[in-house]
């Protein structure tokens, strides 16, 4: 007997597991998941994980994209954020799909592309994990060789550098090295909750300013 993937149901904030998928059944279930669905999904060495998030996933994910690109429109960096967007690599038999990732110093190889192919394309430079139930898979993107990830737990915020193929935690972000971004961005997002949303950008960008 065969399961549809229809009859497969994630509840928020939980993941299921589906084990010796081929490469090709994945792209199969990507192309019938189509790209309209709350489902992220990642995919390694046969392993498929498709996981549904939580509203304070999506909440998390869109303050610190916000932040995000405050930093790069106040430094003046040109750049394309294309969150979740599913990478993948057919050589490497990989794919993830980040909850935010921005291309930054390779903003200018992918500029007005419709599709992201990375066996050709650079891959982006800051993915972001919104990670509350501890699944982020760092082989997939040491695999598609993305320079900086970072992970937030809902309480703090970790970045991570890619080193010779492997990340190591950072207390600087290589993408902006002169802020302290470890310890704001858990603070403003905080703020985010008490104070709202465009009120916390504000003084956000505000802090930006002071600190250039």
């Amino acid at each position: 007997m065969q399961i549809q993937l229809e009859q497969i149901i994630v509840p928020p904030g939980q993941q299921v597991l589906l084990r010796n998928v081929s490469w090709q059944m994945f792209e199969e279930m990507l192309e019938e998941l189509g790209e309209s669905r709350a489902a992220r999904i990642s995919y390694s060495n046969g392993m498929l994980e498709i996981m549904t998030p939580l509203p304070e996933h999506e909440d998390n994910k869109v303050i610190i994209g916000n932040l995000v690109e405050i930093l790069l429109e106040e430094l003046d960096i040109e750049f394309r954020n294309l969150g979740s967007t599913t990478f993948k690599n057919d050589l490497m038999k990989e794919a993830v799909e980040p909850d935010e990732c921005f291309y930054i110093q390779n903003e200018a190889a992918i500029r007005g592309k419709k599709r992201i192919n990375l066996e050709t394309d650079p891959p982006p430079d800051l993915a972001i994990e919104i990670d509350i139930t501890s699944r982020t898979h760092f082989g997939n993107y040491e695999v598609l060789g993305v320079p900086e990830l970072w992970r937030y737990d809902g309480r703090k915020l970790e970045i991570n550098v890619l080193e010779g193929g492997k990340y190591f935690q950072s207390n600087i972000s290589h993408n902006f090295p002169q802020f302290p971004l470890i310890n704001a961005i858990p603070q403003y997002i905080e703020q985010s909750k008490v104070t709202g949303r465009n009120a916390t950008m504000k003084a956000f960008r505000n802090w930006v300013r002071e600190q250039l």
